[in-house]
């Protein structure tokens, strides 16, 4: 008895409530929200979000007290210290990725919630949030999967949350189908990897798959694939993107926002702990997988909004969704790089996803703007949009540019040229030559947008038009969360050297 209750002292004595106050505060907020949502009468469902704004806020504040160095909890009290939960400096700057894109989409929420159930939009907005904050301080397989699971099932609800919309419910639906899929798939890869080594903990799997007995090794290497495998649809890599497109047309635009950066941040902050962590082991499988995986992605996502700009009535959210997909083929370049490099850093990904968040979060706020005049939010809804909106025009083509590494969009080349280095310093010259061929071919579409910003209104592709409405005030939060990306985007094209050292992470 005295036994057990030393034990259970030992483990609540053990939790360090400082290193899990991010994800646990908005997880918090999330609840109070849901229930404020039951007494608040409809005159001030408003103040939810607002709250909801105010609470993602604080978790990112509560970031910055843990900056001086790493701290860990849930660790097992015997043996190994191995822990569940650790916050690094990897863990941390992933955070500040996912919060603040969190609360970017939150200002963007903030006057598109009209037509949208109040509560139950930000409860599962804050939801996945938390999911999202979890998983890259998760230091063992459970709790990864759990993490990516909590940010993952609020938001298929959030893609359906348009009551009565066909395009919402059916983009929902694919949502959940693909990645229903791929947690299952994940899920057997786990079993798999925990019967062979018998620990679910990162860093003790790297030691003990290289001492895989040789009866299971076929059992352990199928169980790494796997795993990969589950990941890969999380990241929308290719051959396992299929269902980027439709979920952001039919998804809300501050949702579809929401995943093309939250969303593909924790994938890839979970694929990289899986990798460079858990499976150094198997770096000659992984590496060349990752490299194909890579130049796939990236080719089929430029290729696929090269035919997207070319059609008449081509949609500016399915454009963007398209340029997520590339964008997520750059992003696989420095992990794969990481393989044959024979080091743990993968400061070039996550420099590439920061800058990336920043200025895909921007190009979609405009896009927010552009919708409240033109619901269909095709690319001619742009044409000439400096003579009615000249600052929106300008952040947008300044986010385009740094899309396409070009300048003035300095930080998006500094990103660019980054990764290409991580390509060719690992040896990777064929990816990196496959990666400046995708580069060349994106600018295409992305210049023809921005040159549309600053055209005359005559549309050059056959249709015609509509006489714009008489121009809506525009919200207080959603110009300022263009204003906000804007200028981060331009301080960082000034000092892009910032982003690389808050962006160096070493993995141990």
């Amino acid at each position: 008895m005295t036994t057990a209750a030393e034990s259970t002292t030992s483990l609540v004595q053990s939790v360090d409530w400082l290193a899990i106050a991010p994800p646990v505060t908005v997880a918090v907020v999330a609840v109070a929200v849901l229930v404020a949502d039951l007494f608040v009468p409809e005159a001030r469902k408003p103040l939810l979000g607002y709250g909801s704004v105010a609470g993602l806020a604080a978790a990112l504040a509560l970031i910055v007290p843990l900056h001086e160095g790493d701290r860990a909890t849930f660790c097992l009290t015997t043996g190994s210290r191995a822990c569940s939960y650790t916050a690094d400096h990897f863990a941390l700057v992933v955070q500040a990725l996912v919060l603040g894109g969190a609360l970017l989409t939150a200002l963007l929420s903030l006057g598109d919630t009209r037509r949208l159930p109040a509560g139950e939009f930000w409860f599962l907005l804050l939801s996945s949030a938390a999911g999202a904050a979890l998983l890259p301080a998760s230091r063992d397989l459970a709790t990864l999967v759990v993490a990516l699971e909590v940010a993952s099932l609020p938001a298929f609800a959030l893609v359906g949350i348009k009551r009565g919309s066909r395009r919402s419910s059916e983009a929902a639906l694919k949502f959940f189908l693909s990645s229903v899929v791929a947690t299952a798939v994940m899920l057997l890869g786990v079993s798999f990897v925990y019967a062979a080594t018998e620990t679910l903990h990162l860093t003790e799997l790297a030691g003990r798959l290289d001492e895989v007995p040789g009866q299971l090794s076929t059992l352990a290497g199928a169980g790494v694939a796997l795993t990969l495998v589950g990941f890969a649809f999380k990241t929308a890599a290719a051959p396992f993107h299929f269902w980027v497109p439709d979920t952001y047309v039919g998804a809300p635009l501050p949702i579809a926002a929401y995943l093309s950066v939250v969303g593909k941040a924790v994938g890839f902050s979970g694929l990289i702990l899986v990798t460079v962590v858990a499976f150094p082991a198997y770096a000659d499988v992984w590496g060349p997988a990752l490299a194909v995986l890579a130049a796939l992605t990236m080719t089929v996502g430029n290729v696929a909004a090269l035919r997207q700009s070319a059609t008449r009535a081509r949609s500016a959210v399915r454009l963007l969704a398209w340029s997520s997909v590339a964008q997520a083929g750059y992003l696989l370049v420095p992990i794969a790089a990481a393989a044959y490099a024979g080091d743990r850093k993968i400061g070039s990904t996550v420099a590439y996803a920061l800058m990336y968040a920043v200025v895909n979060l921007g190009a979609f706020a405009v896009a927010a703007l552009v919708a409240r005049t033109h619901p269909g939010n095709r690319v001619a809804d742009y044409r000439n949009l400096y003579a009615t909106r000249p600052l929106a025009a300008l952040a947008m083509g300044f986010f385009l540019l740094c899309l396409a590494g070009l300048p003035p969009g300095i930080i998006g080349l500094f990103a660019k040229v980054t990764v290409f280095s991580a390509a060719v310093d690992a040896g990777l010259g064929w990816l990196a030559v496959v990666m400046a061929v995708n580069v060349v071919v994106a600018l295409y579409y992305y210049l023809q947008w921005t040159a549309a910003l600053f055209r005359g209104t005559a549309a050059q592709d056959g249709t015609e038009r509509p006489q714009a409405p008489a121009r809506p005030r525009t919200p207080a939060p959603l110009t300022a969360a263009i204003v906000l990306t804007a200028v981060v985007g331009i301080a960082l094209s000034g000092a892009p050297q910032t982003v690389l050292r808050f962006a160096a992470v070493n993995l141990f």
